[in-house]
C-alpha cells in the first residue's frame, strides 16, 4: 500500500493596513463624483491559485478612518444618515467562493456586512501575480478589487430631491480596494 502526498499550493497572508486602503465614489447632484476612502483595512487571505475553492478572504474596514477631505462631510457620513459608525464601527467581508476570471483575475464572492445588514457581493479582483521580498525579508504581493453596491441595500436612504429633477446622491456606490499582503511564515 502506498500513500500519496498532496502538495498544497495555498499561501496564507495578512493584509498590511499601512499599505492598503479602500476608496469609494458616489455621484453628487447627478453631475459629478464625490470620493472618499478608509485607511483602516485589515484581515487575512488564503490564496490557492491551483485550487481556488481553497482560497478565503476575511477583511474589515474601520469606519472611523473615513476621509473625504471635508471634516463636516466626514462627520455627516460617519453619522446615522449613512454609515452609523457609532453603532456599527466596521464593515466586514467574508468570502464564500473564489473563481478564476482571466489571467491573474478572480471573482471573489462573499458576504459584505455593515450597518447590521449582510448582503452578497462579488469583487472583481486582479492580483499582482508575483511576490516580492521587502527589505526586512518578508514576501509581499498585492491585489486590486472593485465592486458596486447600492447603499439602500444597507439601509442608507438619506437623500434630497433636486429642483431640476433627480436627487442629491445616487444609490450606487463604486468601491475600489488596493491591498498589499504579507505572506505568513
Amino acid at each position: 500500500m502506498s500513500t500519496a502526498t498532496t502538495a498544497t499550493t495555498a499561501a496564507a497572508y495578512t493584509i498590511d493596513p499601512a499599505h492598503s486602503g479602500a476608496g469609494f465614489k458616489i455621484r453628487h447632484f447627478m453631475i459629478a463624483y464625490i470620493r472618499g476612502g478608509f485607511s483602516g483595512v485589515t484581515g487575512d487571505v488564503v490564496f490557492d491559485p491551483v485550487n481556488p475553492a481553497n482560497s478565503k478572504v476575511n477583511a474589515s474596514i474601520d469606519l472611523n478612518t473615513l476621509h473625504t477631505h471635508d471634516e463636516k462631510r466626514d462627520a455627516h457620513v460617519k453619522g446615522a444618515d449613512f454609515l452609523d459608525a457609532a453603532n456599527n464601527p466596521k464593515i466586514t467581508f467574508a468570502s464564500t467562493s473564489v473563481v478564476p476570471d482571466g489571467k491573474n483575475q478572480w471573482k471573489v464572492i462573499g458576504d459584505l456586512t455593515f450597518r447590521g445588514v449582510t448582503k452578497p457581493v462579488t469583487l472583481q479582483v486582479e492580483s499582482a501575480g508575483v511576490e516580492a521580498k521587502d527589505p526586512w525579508g518578508n514576501l509581499r504581493t498585492g491585489a486590486e478589487a472593485t465592486t458596486t453596491i447600492k447603499r439602500s441595500d444597507f439601509g442608507m436612504t438619506f437623500n434630497a430631491p433636486l429642483e431640476t429633477g433627480g436627487v442629491m446622491l445616487s444609490d450606487e456606490v463604486h468601491v475600489h480596494l488596493d491591498i498589499e499582503l504579507i505572506k505568513k511564515a
